[in-house]
């Protein structure tokens, strides 16, 4: 098949991945992107460039669509096709991820929509110019074992087999009580290293943003009670490092640093 430029290809569906300032189009060389019939391509918009590849409508249809969601392979595929092309993009210059199966009908239509948000872009990439995002997740330790759903071990009544003794029910009570209260205080502190930590890394980032905090698989007795992403100043790298292994030891949490990532989280905040 003849590679055409998306300049004259108004008839096809564009897909967009991104938008940035001053790519370097070398960076595009070798992305397959989310279709092996045509290249990833730079698309002029002035000032900006967003990076796009000719597409077939039908495999966007929404019935095409809604097969893909269905299929975590398949969409693992094409998700891993998008975040490969932003993430190649990024490397190099500031850059806009835009969602994945961004679609216009032709490259025409495609420069006038995202003209229009010329303005937005340049804010966004003007924020987020060497930066990247981090994310960080702290967990409580497991709290104490509830055995109160097994029969408690209590002595039987002297001379009487068939009874506790005076007072077990009321021990067995206080015993569950107690476990409780610790539970409680185990999350309390949890919740308050928490804060401490976003506190700190917050002070340190130019951004941030708390998010819903996982659900751990079956089998995993810790609890996530943070999980917040943070635009951070790549100068500051090495800086939150820093910070996250002492926050570690200061308070005797468990938490996970990941990262540098293109930030996704906040290229819709101006």
């Amino acid at each position: 098949m003849t590679e055409r430029d998306p300049e004259t290809s108004d008839a096809d569906t564009i897909y967009v991945f991104a938008v940035c300032r001053d790519p370097d189009p070398s960076v595009l060389v070798g992305l397959s992107g989310v279709s092996d019939e045509s290249p990833v391509a730079p698309l002029s918009l002035g000032s900006l460039t967003a990076i796009v590849q000719r597409v077939r409508a039908g495999d966007f249809g929404e019935e095409a669509w809604e097969a893909r969601l269905a299929d975590s392979v398949e969409l693992e595929r094409y998700a891993r096709g998008h975040h490969d092309v932003v993430s190649a993009v990024a490397a190099a210059c500031p850059t806009v991820p835009l969602p994945m199966a961004t679609l216009y009908r032709g490259a025409e239509r495609a420069r006038q929509a995202l003209a229009d948000e010329a303005d937005r872009f340049h804010a966004v990439l003007g924020r987020i110019a060497r930066h990247a995002e981090w994310g960080v997740k702290v967990y409580a330790a497991p709290g104490p074992r509830d055995d109160g759903n097994q029969e408690p071990a209590v002595p039987a009544a002297s001379g009487d087999r068939s009874r506790p003794a005076p007072g077990a029910g009321l021990a067995y009570l206080n015993r569950k009580r107690g476990a409780q209260q610790r539970r409680e205080r185990c999350q309390t502190e949890a919740l308050r290293v928490a804060e401490v930590v976003d506190v700190e890394v917050s002070g340190l980032a130019a951004a941030s943003r708390r998010l819903r905090p996982h659900a751990q698989p079956p089998g995993e007795r810790r609890i996530q009670v943070l999980n917040a992403t943070y635009l951070v100043a790549e100068h500051r790298a090495e800086e939150l490092g820093v910070l996250t292994r002492a926050l570690r030891e200061r308070t005797g949490a468990q938490i996970e640093l990941s990262g540098p990532w293109v930030p996704y989280s906040f290229v819709g905040e101006v």
